[in-house]
């Protein structure tokens, strides 16, 4: 009996130490402070004796880049096989790029297949090290990529950067396990790569004369009048195929045909259809000088490609064939027989003809080609590979007719977009992509199916430059929003909280490093809540533990949680600040105007765009101006060749003096003002009576202010109909295209 007992209390011993060796403590509460983060994690109770990693990587694995990333670390250093105490086992049946990391009692194993999967398992370990320390418990990490092609696009034809630049963004990249860079090289403000057959194009296409200062929308233009450009030697470009190579990141170059080519043009304008002086755009924009699908310019764009698949090996080669105006094939005679001689429909077959003819070229290399999904008009070419810019339209079209598609929606990954409401925040193209809207992103569409998504080979972002002259601006645009978008496309379960926490961690390595990297967490996201007959409210999206302080009209108020609601009683200027520990996010600033309208029910028609929806409808009432240079954020509501259409209802009948439309002009981003705004009024909202309109609308700034006078009406129901422009007329950026209306607030007095 004695014995039976003893072996009960062992056996319920063991199972509670089995049970003890088997927890896993949920990832919130035993971060590791990798990003992206691991697909799996399994955590044990018992603590490595680990003091000091000493790493012996063999010559078959060993990089220029492990060795720069290992030896900044001070718990780290190489040393020779006998004495390491992290091992490197390559283990065939792991697949590529993914790895098992063992961190155990005093000793770590590392298993991959691949060079690649390596380099992954030892970032994680460094991040391990430099973000949570060596006092570890004993853990797995298994982990591998949601997405096999991961990328990052820099323009470098509107600003120019060093190699050093390319470099550094390069390490970047590797950091956080990119495996592509697109490297946009030509358009028509210049010409980055030296082709020796061809030295014209690093001679004349290579240079501006000079380059637009301010803002496209900016009127009237002005230029700074300093020749500009420069371009990389065949000899640099090798250099950093391999510097890539060693980060096991491949290097898409980008030719831009057969639009965007004014600076080629500028060298050789033969292959133009027009027999004029070309030159090497000075502003930004589209331009309606195109190749002219002639012989001799196929022979030449074969030519080019031919050195350029020399100097990159890689498996792709990217075509362009966005934004491509038709306005020189329409005139020209060469082009119109071309387009009965090959038995096309319109120019738009022309441009699919002209695309295949190159695609077919490079592909019969042995090389595959991506494109903006403008190569899907007129029909693509067998094999390629689309890249889906104009939202995820292109991408669901191309993967429904069986072709491989890179995600690159401008409503979740242009980077070149602002990312903060921050007055204080540099000057950008427009739009509005905050970190949070990158890192929810998912590059599958919902609608897929099982087979159709396997056609998304992953996402990219892409970061023009017309308004980044620097690689400090670069830092600032990609670096944060980079971080959330590898979680994105790396990372199969994701935690918002979990990731900001080690966003902070990241930045301040980077800051310390010495780079410009943007810092939002603390910025306030704010919501104004109306509801017919009462003064707005207002609350925030905060971090945990924050406090925000207040004042209204430069007198101190109070300082609050970050949680609580704040009710709006008077007009005039509320700045906020919210501040954790020794950080501060930057001054929300809100000037209320309250108005008639703003305790009135409101109600459109239809719907802003979701990529432009600000609040909601009561954005256009709640007594708050979007900012007076940018479009999008809470604010501006966008309508995409749409009218904005409301009725604003009133508790009882309601004296109206005047109203005023705020519209955003910025045709550069193909946003126009209206063509007509009426009103109307009525006491039972059945039947509206016309009482003002105007065709009158312009402006000399971005922003519109157009009033109505509506002389003492009375009203319960006042209806607006804010018509859109139309479509874009030839000869303006976007022709062809919907144009956008932007409007803002509608004071009501």
């Amino acid at each position: 009996m004695k014995n039976k007992i003893i072996l009960y209390f062992i056996v319920i011993f063991s199972v509670i130490a089995l049970q003890k060796l088997k927890a896993v403590p949920s990832p919130e509460n035993y971060n590791l402070g990798i990003i992206p983060y691991p697909n799996h994690v399994e955590v044990k109770t018992a603590k490595t004796k680990l003091n000091h990693l000493n790493i012996y990587i063999d010559s078959k694995w060993h990089s220029s880049y492990l060795y720069d990333l290992i030896k900044d670390i001070s718990d780290v250093s190489f040393s020779d096989q006998k004495k390491a105490n992290v091992i490197l086992i390559e283990t065939p049946t792991i697949e590529s790029e993914a790895y098992r990391l063992e961190i155990l009692s005093n000793k770590v194993n590392l298993k991959a297949s691949d060079k690649a999967g390596f380099q992954y398992g030892l970032i994680s370990l460094m991040q391990i090290v430099k973000f949570r320390g060596l006092s570890l418990n004993e853990l797995i990490i298994e982990d591998s990529p949601r997405f096999k092609y991961r990328g990052m696009h820099l323009d470098v034809a509107r600003h120019f950067f060093t190699m050093d630049n390319i470099k550094q963004h390069l390490d970047y990249l590797a950091y956080y396990k990119y495996n592509r860079f697109h490297w946009h090289l030509t358009d028509d403000q210049g010409w980055r790569v030296e082709i020796k057959q061809y030295p014209k194009l690093q001679e004349i296409a290579a240079y501006r004369d000079e380059t637009l200062i301010g803002h496209y929308n900016d009127q009237p233009h002005k230029y700074d009048g300093n020749r500009y450009g420069g371009y990389y030697t065949q000899e640099q470009i090798s250099e950093i195929v391999k510097y890539a190579a060693e980060r096991n990141i491949e290097i898409i170059p980008e030719i831009d045909i057969p639009g965007h080519t004014l600076a080629l043009l500028s060298a050789y304008p033969e292959l133009g259809c027009e027999d004029k002086n070309f030159k090497a755009a000075t502003s930004w924009g589209i331009f309606e000088d195109v190749l002219c699908p002639k012989e001799e310019t196929f022979q030449f764009l074969n030519n080019v490609m031919d050195e350029l698949m020399r100097l990159f090996p890689g498996e792709f080669i990217h075509i362009g064939g966005d934004e491509c105006p038709k306005v020189a094939w329409k005139n020209s005679a060469f082009c119109q027989e071309l387009i009965q001689k090959e038995k096309l429909n319109d120019e738009e077959g022309l441009q699919s003809y002209f695309v295949k003819r190159v695609a077919n070229y490079i592909q019969s290399k042995g090389r595959k080609i991506i494109g903006w999904d403008e190569i899907l008009e007129g029909g693509l070419a067998q094999g390629a590979v689309v890249m889906s810019w104009r939202g995820a339209e292109g991408g669901i079209k191309a993967a429904k007719l069986g072709h491989d598609v890179i995600m690159s929606p401008n409503s979740h990954c242009y980077f070149d977009y602002y990312q903060s409401e921050s007055p204080t925040e540099p000057l950008s193209i427009g739009g509005f992509i905050p970190l949070e809207k990158v890192y929810f992103w998912n590059p599958i569409p919902s609608e897929f199916k099982p087979h159709e998504q396997k056609h998304i080979l992953g996402g990219q972002a892409n970061l023009w430059t017309e308004y980044i002259k620097t690689y400090s601006g670069v830092q600032y645009m990609t670096y944060s929003r980079g971080m959330a978008l590898t979680e994105t496309l790396w990372s199969k379960e994701k935690n918002y909280k979990q990731f900001l926490d080690n966003l902070e961690k990241h930045t301040d390595y980077w800051k310390l490093k010495g780079a410009n990297v943007a810092f939002h967490i603390y910025d306030l996201k704010y919501h104004v809540i109306s509801y017919p007959g009462m003064n707005p409210k207002l609350y925030f999206e905060t971090p945990q533990n924050t406090t925000v302080h207040y004042n209204f009209n430069d007198t101190s108020v109070a300082t609050i949680s970050g949680n609580d609601t704040i009710n709006i009683m008077n007009s005039g200027k509320y700045v906020f600040v919210a501040s954790k520990k020794n950080k501060r996010g930057n001054p929300l600033t809100l000037d209320f105007h309250l108005h008639k309208g703003t305790t009135a029910k409101i109600e459109l028609e239809k719907h802003p765009s979701s990529r432009y929806a600000g609040q909601g409808s009561y954005s256009l009432i709640n007594g708050v101006n979007g900012p007076e240079n940018k479009y999008g954020g809470s604010e501006w509501l966008g309508f995409s060749g749409d009218n904005c259409t409301g009725t604003l209802s009133f508790l009882e009948e309601t004296e109206l003096n005047q109203i005023t439309f705020r519209l955003f002009k910025g045709e550069g981003q193909w946003i126009y003002l209206p063509k007509e705004i009426e009103i109307f009024t009525s006491n039972d909202g059945i039947h509206y009576t016309s009482v003002n309109k105007t065709t009158d609308i312009d402006t000399k700034t971005k922003v519109a202010s157009v009033i109505l006078p509506l002389n003492q009406i009375k009203t319960k129901y006042l209806k607006f109909d804010i018509k859109n422009y139309g479509i874009i007329p030839e000869g303006r950026q976007g022709a062809g295209y919907k144009s956008w209306l932007f409007v803002d607030e509608i004071v009501v007095e």
